[in-house]
C-alpha cells in the first residue's frame, strides 16, 4: 500500500478577535466557506500530481486474489471519494469534488445517506476495484455510517493487493488521527453501536481503520473554537 506525504493540519476556525470585531455573522460563515474552498482546491491540485503520477507509470497492476476478468469490468475511475454525507454538509466535499473534476481527475463520489437500509452493491464494489486513489473523509460520525465501514474495508483490502499501484489518502475533517486509530471514544462508541447487527463484520472495520490511520493524510478542521 502506497503512503504519500505527511498529516497537514489545515487550520479552517475562525479567530475569536474576528468574530468579536464583525456585527455581520454571515461574514464568518463566508469566511468559513472561503477557507474550506481553497483548502479543497490544494487538495484537489495534490491528488492531481498523484493522478499524473499514475498515468505515468509503467507498473503492472497485480489483480487481487479472487478477481476475475468479469469482475473487473466496468468503468474507471482515477479516484474514489467516501464520506459522510451529514458531516460534510458545509461543503467542502462538494468543493474537493468539484475541483478534482476540473482539473480533469476522473472521480467516483459515493454518498452513505442514498444506501440507508441496503448491502454495498456489484457496482459499487467495481468502482472501488477500478478506481487507482481512495480518499476517504473521515469526519466525527463517518464510523457510524456501516456503509462508510464497508467501504473503507474494502478500499484497504484492494490496495494491499494492488502491488503499490492503489493508495489511500485520508482526509481528517474535524477528527484526529487518534479518533481514527480508536484511541479515543468517539469512533469506538459508533463501532459498539454496529457489534449487534453486524458482528462478523466489525473486526475488519476495525482492522481497516487501524491500517489507514497508519498512512499519511490531511488534517483539515473547521470547527469554531
Amino acid at each position: 500500500m502506497a503512503i504519500y506525504g505527511e498529516h497537514r493540519p489545515l487550520d479552517c476556525s475562525l479567530s475569536p478577535e474576528l468574530i468579536c470585531e464583525t456585527s455581520y455573522p454571515s461574514l464568518k460563515l463566508y469566511f468559513l466557506i472561503g477557507i474550506l474552498s481553497l483548502s479543497a482546491l490544494c487538495i484537489a491540485l495534490l491528488v492531481y500530481l498523484c493522478v499524473l503520477r499514475s498515468r505515468t507509470s509503467k507498473k503492472r497492476e497485480v489483480p487481487a486474489k479472487g478477481m476475475n476478468s468479469r469482475e473487473s469490468v466496468g468503468p474507471s475511475y482515477e479516484v474514489f471519494l467516501s464520506f459522510h454525507g451529514r458531516d460534510t454538509r458545509r461543503g467542502f466535499t462538494d468543493f474537493l469534488y468539484r475541483d478534482m473534476v476540473e482539473t480533469g481527475i476522473l472521480v467516483f463520489r459515493d454518498n452513505e445517506s442514498l444506501h440507508v437500509g441496503q448491502r454495498i452493491g456489484d457496482e459499487l464494489l467495481q468502482a472501488i476495484r477500478n478506481s487507482k486513489i481512495y480518499i476517504p473523509i473521515f469526519s466525527k460520525n463517518y464510523a457510524s455510517s456501516h456503509w462508510c465501514l464497508r467501504e473503507l474495508a474494502h478500499m484497504v483490502e484492494c490496495a494491499s493487493k494492488s502491488n503499490g499501484n492503489k493508495e489511500i489518502l485520508p482526509i481528517f475533517l474535524d477528527v484526529e488521527p487518534d479518533d481514527v486509530k480508536l484511541k479515543t471514544n468517539l469512533y469506538i462508541k459508533a463501532l459498539s453501536k454496529h457489534q449487534k447487527k453486524f458482528c462478523t463484520e466489525v473486526e475488519s472495520w476495525k482492522k481497516a481503520l487501524v491500517d489507514v490511520d497508519g498512512i499519511k493524510g490531511w488534517n483539515l478542521k473547521t470547527d469554531e473554537r
